[in-house]
């Protein structure tokens, strides 16, 4: 009787496994399977081997995704069937799954089977994996002899010359085959199963096979055949190449195919076919054949070619280059296909180094010129990431006397996205043409974008700012660099005064602490006093992150060089913490009284964040940030309110206040909010509360129109007309105070929006202060 849970608990697992993979749910199937070795650990090899293995040999009907899965965990199980001389017991429930039609499956499990024969003996090899193989390559049915044909080159150094004659003999079969996918993996195949040869074998009997192959019907059959050429090419010495003219025949053949596919092929592994023939067919077929691809009719034959230039002509003689090759190579400047185009340019520069100088000058640089002015953006920069090359032949004065105009032409362009594009280069041209170069030929191109009336522009200007300096070092930024943005700041644009502010956020993680006391802070303070509310709440978010970076910044070194050192925990320098309490904090407090609530809020923000700032302190101005957010609507109308809220912080929690501003800000919210199908309900609620009477209350209507800067301001002046239940309508113009960052980006781009709607408001009569419901229908125009 105790014997019984014992018995019980051993069948458990696989009673489990059982009912999981009969399960009618797919996902609990192929949980199951994943769960394979830990049922095998717990059943051990013994029953592994006589239960779970002919269990899953039964079990390949299910769905496709189950069955790739078994594969899979299939070819890793050796382990858990007692090692490798049980290896063979996987081979059964392997075979089934790759006769299954589904190519996923059969891939895996050739892949498992591939996988398993390495483990397995001679002995194993020939009384098991060959006769599998067999009974795949002369199954019926084309599945199992695809399988098959992927199963020869794994075994075949492992068995006796007479079982490898045998496999080969089996193998010709396959190529042989009426079906076209049979053909088609044996093509695929036989490259691999070459290499496992000794030449003599491959002469005698693979290179008949490719010739068969390469005169295929099919093309999808024919352009496999160009790895087998490069294949057999290999493994026959040179010197016996030219005795096997079927080779040169068949590559001819190749290379002038009907079918542009089988070209392709040929193009797109010139090199290697190259390297693998001897030089006299390089000479006497190739070049001919190489010029002849670049003046073929199909584009992506051409993309192909062009991608093998630098590395076919390192191998022709110089003056063969010079004198039949580079004039075709000059025409594909002006190909019609763009990729065509971007593929030279990935390759052209590495002619340089074979051309030699004047050669270089001569030939390349006109190409280079016509390239960088194209309008492809990928062309110009695959010339521009490649100068390098260029620059170590004919040296950075002759490069910059050529291509600086076209650089600079292209950093002028009237269209701003092609603009934005060479700001992009710039850093990558910087760091290989040198600082010296930069300083003298590319700084003030720089500076200007600086100044551009296009935002997108001046963002991409400071960013690219940033990236120099890490090219080039906090030395080189605070000479050529810090002194110029600072000196954008005292601008009468206020554009540039505001590009200074974003200068300086995206520089902080890349200058000193030095840079940051004598020369950006400074100008902070100036900034401070400016007239335009935009200027100073970004003055309150750049001291944000400088508050940020000063937290963690050392006497030495910058952000920047410290996370690329991997040093993440740093002791901040006793100068960052002087700078932040005496010359941050202050200007912090100060613009937490400004008139503008954007300014007050991020000067809030800013000051939260100070390092031994007093929370209390904190709390409370953060208290009447958040009334003082919702003053901005009620400073008409609630005047006595807002007054409380001034003199007293502790009076922002007056329920009353809390009421109206929660109130007329959910009405602001609305407005923001509500999408189609609730503007269509807010079009006929005005019409139903003007004729119910009998909610007791006082219902008019009322035209608001508002103007502003930004998305927001111009419905925040229109809601302010409508809930302030005045007679008359409201009207409201600040073309710069904008309502939050992104108010902010419009408005600095000059964009403005004006909302006309029409308004109901009405009051309850028996509302406490504050109480009230304001209903527009709004229109945003654009201007």
């Amino acid at each position: 009787m105790a014997d019984a849970p014992s018995a019980n608990d051993e069948l458990y697992p696989i009673a489990v496994l059982i009912d999981e993979l009969k399960h009618d749910d797919v996902l609990l199937r192929l949980n199951a399977i994943h769960r394979l070795s830990t049922i095998a650990l717990a059943l051990g090899p013994e029953r592994t081997r006589e239960e779970l293995i002919p269990f899953l040999d039964e079990s390949v009907e299910d769905e496709d995704e189950v069955l790739v899965a078994l594969s899979e965990e299939l070819g890793s199980f050796i382990e858990y069937v007692g090692g490798p001389q049980y290896g063979h017991v996987l081979l059964s429930p392997l075979e089934n799954l790759a006769a299954i039609e589904e190519p996923a499956v059969r891939d895996k499990a050739v892949e498992s089977l591939n996988k398993i024969c390495e483990d397995l003996s001679a002995q194993q090899i020939e009384e098991y994996f060959i006769p599998l193989t067999i009974r795949l390559s002369k199954a019926d049915w084309f599945t199992s002899k695809v399988s098959g044909c992927g199963l020869y080159t794994a075994p075949y150094k492992k068995i006796s010359p007479q079982v490898q004659e045998s496999l080969r003999t089996q193998f010709g079969l396959l190529v042989h085959d009426e079906t076209p996918m049979v053909r088609r993996q044996s093509a695929t195949n036989l490259s691999k199963f070459v290499k496992e040869m000794t030449a003599p074998v491959v002469i005698e009997e693979m290179i008949p096979l490719f010739q068969h192959l390469a005169q295929d019907d099919q093309d999808s059959v024919r352009l496999l055949t160009v790895e087998i050429l490069i294949a057999i090419a290999e493994v026959v010495p040179k010197d016996q190449q030219a005795s096997h003219s079927v080779l040169l025949t068949s590559l001819r053949n190749l290379i002038e195919d009907k079918s542009w596919r089988v070209r392709y092929m040929i193009a797109d592994r010139f090199e290697k076919i190259a390297k693998a023939v001897d030089d006299e067919t390089v000479s006497r077929d190739l070049v001919p054949a190489f010029v002849k691809l670049l003046k073929d009719n199909e584009a992506e034959v051409r993309t192909a070619i062009a991608g093998q230039i630098p590395g076919f002509c390192g191998l022709v003689d110089r003056d063969v280059l010079l004198k039949d090759i580079m004039s075709t190579v000059e025409d594909l400047v002006s190909d019609p296909s763009q990729h065509v185009r971007a593929a030279l340019g990935t390759q052209i520069s590495g002619l340089a180094p074979i051309l030699g100088k004047q050669e270089t000058i001569d030939h390349l640089l006109p190409m280079f010129l016509q390239m960088l002015k194209d309008e492809f953006p990928e062309v110009r920069l695959h010339i521009i990431s490649k100068l390098e090359l260029v620059n170590q032949v004919i040296g950075i004065d002759l490069l910059s006397q050529s291509l600086l105009p076209a650089i600079v032409q292209l950093a002028e362009d009237k269209q701003w996205r092609v603009r934005l594009a060479i700001i992009e280069y710039i850093p990558l041209l910087a760091s290989q043409l040198g600082v010296k170069f930069f300083d003298e030929k590319l700084s003030g191109l720089c500076m200007g974008w600086l100044g551009d009336t296009v935002f997108s522009i001046r963002e991409a200007a400071t960013h690219n700012l940033k990236k120099l300096t890490e090219v080039f070092g906090v030395e080189w930024a605070s000479e050529a660099i810090i002194p110029k943005v600072m000196a954008m700041g005292s601008h009468p644009n206020y554009l540039y005064r505001m590009t200074t502010c974003f200068a300086i956020t995206t520089l902080a993680t890349v200058v000193s602490l030095d840079v940051i006391g004598k020369s950006i802070l400074p100008m902070l303070e100036k900034l401070v006093e400016d007239d335009i509310p935009n200027i100073r709440f970004n003055v309150a978010k750049t001291y944000a992150e400088l508050v940020s970076v000063l937290k963690r910044l050392p006497d030495e070194g910058t952000i920047y060089s410290l996370e690329k050192a991997g040093k993440t925990d740093t002791t901040p320098s006793p100068k960052s913490t002087e700078l932040i309490q005496q010359r941050i904090l202050p200007h912090l407090e100060k613009l937490q009284k400004d008139d503008d609530v954007d300014v007050r809020f991020f000067a809030s923000t800013a000051a939260a964040a100070v390092p031994g700032a007093s929370g209390e302190s904190n709390r409370a101005t953060m208290n009447k940030v958040r009334v003082g957010s919702d003053e901005f609507l009620l400073q008409q109308h609630r005047p006595s309110i807002i007054q409380k809220a001034q003199r007293d912080p502790s009076e922002t929690t007056d329920s009353l206040a809390l009421d109206a501003a929660e109130a007329e800000a959910a009405v602001l919210d609305a407005a923001y909010d509500f999408e189609a199908p609730v503007f269509m309900l807010l079009l006929l609620l005005p019409l139903l509360l003007s004729f119910i009477g009998t909610v007791r209350c006082n219902s008019s209507w009322r035209v608001g129109v508002g103007a502003g800067a930004g998305a927001g301001d111009g419905y925040r002046y229109l809601l302010d007309g409508a809930v302030s239940f005045e007679p008359t309508p409201q009207f409201g113009l600040s073309p710069i105070a904008a309502g939050d960052q992104e108010d902010a980006a419009l408005a600095d781009e000059g964009k403005y929006t004006c909302a006309v709607g029409l308004v109901h408001a009405s009051r309850l009569r028996n509302a406490s202060v504050g109480g009230g419901v304001a209903v527009a229908v709004i229109v945003v125009i654009s201007i």
